[in-house]
């Protein structure tokens, strides 16, 4: 079995990789197989039919490389790549994010809108419901604000609910944030958070996919980002989710590619907790404060840089308590040092300045 190509990609080699990766039926390992049979997409895509077959590959695959829709879409994506700020990484190309390329499926192609830079730089992923509670929302705003503010990029999968608000609550301090989507990059779902994906974008961040850029949204599609989201990063967090959700499936698989998994519990009464607390019973650290998280990771030996609480910015000390986690008014005030009827007095006041909320007994800082 021949090599694979470790050599920089030439043109025609470039061509024939996109012509492979469009093939119906072809997904990652079969896309490698073929590399590693033929030592090149340029030899696979001209090697006969015959040869395709004894390689177990579905006759779809071998029928379909040589037609024009195939030509074409390859044609469109090396257009697209003229573009700035428009990029391909290749799985044996130096670029290609290294924590990634560790996992056993991870992906050969990606494209990424944005600077591809920020995916060597030490990301966190937090994922969770995408009908998340007021509470939650507020939680994930609140972790991704401090985690971006400590150094970390905060990945996600761009879905509605706790990954737009981790994405948002980012952008919004000027910290780093990388989406991964479950389609092509010109087939963005969902669409109400477009203007999301191209503020990332036009704030140094990045949006990337492993599927051809006119890839659709199909259910099956989906879970393929899970891997890359987890396979990106440190650690997961996941801030609510039910049993049931797929934010546990990418703690799982970030347990599996030997990640740190993390969890924020919440009340035994609401559902969206359940999940959290299953994982915490599975071993996940249970996180309360930022600090949690930087703890598990400061002995993570490819951390390159010291993590720190950030600072936040606010002349308000009640609201950096909060934007580091939500507090019970009794927390606060032993975490302040304040007597209890002075923060009550305080926290009415920034509830009333729209920039504090209490749900379910406890305070968060509101979402700018």
């Amino acid at each position: 079995m021949s090599q694979i190509i470790r050599t920089p990609v030439s043109p025609a080699e470039l061509e024939a990789r996109l012509r492979l990766h469009r093939l119906p039926e072809l997904g990652p390992a079969r896309f490698r197989k073929l590399i590693e049979a033929f030592g090149s997409a340029s030899r696979a895509i001209s090697a006969p039919a015959s040869a395709w077959r004894s390689l177990g590959l579905p006759a779809a695959c071998a029928e379909a490389r040589r037609s024009a829709e195939i030509r074409d879409g390859a044609s469109h994506t090396l257009a697209w790549l003229e573009r700035q700020g428009q990029h391909l990484l290749m799985w044996d190309q130096p670029d290609y994010p290294a924590l990634l390329a560790q996992i056993s499926d991870a992906p050969p192609l990606l494209f990424v809108a944005g600077d591809p830079a920020i995916l060597e730089k030490p990301q966190l992923a937090m994922v969770g419901s995408r009908r998340a509670s007021r509470p939650g929302m507020d939680t994930a705003a609140a972790f991704s604000r401090s985690l971006a503010g400590a150094g970390f990029v905060i990945t996600s999968g761009l879905a509605l609910g706790i990954d737009a608000a981790a994405h948002q609550a980012a952008v919004d301090v000027g910290g780093q944030t990388v989406g991964v989507l479950g389609t092509g990059l010109e087939k963005f779902y969902p669409q109400r958070n477009r203007r999301l994906a191209e503020a990332m974008i036009a704030s140094g961040s990045a949006v990337l996919s492993e599927f051809p850029l006119d890839a659709g949204p199909t259910a099956s599609n989906f879970p393929r980002r899970n891997p890359i989201i987890s396979g990106l990063s440190l650690g997961v967090l996941v801030i609510e989710a039910s049993v049931a959700s797929g934010s546990l499936i990418t703690a799982r698989l970030a347990g599996e590619q030997g990640r740190e998994v993390f969890a924020i519990p919440g009340s035994i009464h609401h559902p969206g907790a359940r999940g959290c607390h299953q994982l915490i019973r599975d071993g996940a650290v249970l996180v309360e404060t930022i600090e949690h998280i930087l703890e598990a990771l400061r002995g993570w030996q490819q951390l390159p840089f010291s993590a720190r609480a950030p600072a936040i910015s606010t002349d308000h000390p009640l609201l950096m308590l909060l934007h580091a986690a939500p507090h019970t008014s009794e927390a606060l005030a032993d975490a302040s040092g304040w007597a209890l009827p002075k923060v009550l007095v305080a926290l009415t006041e920034l509830e009333m300045d729209g920039r504090a909320v209490c749900e379910s007994g406890r305070w968060f800082a509101r979402v700018s």
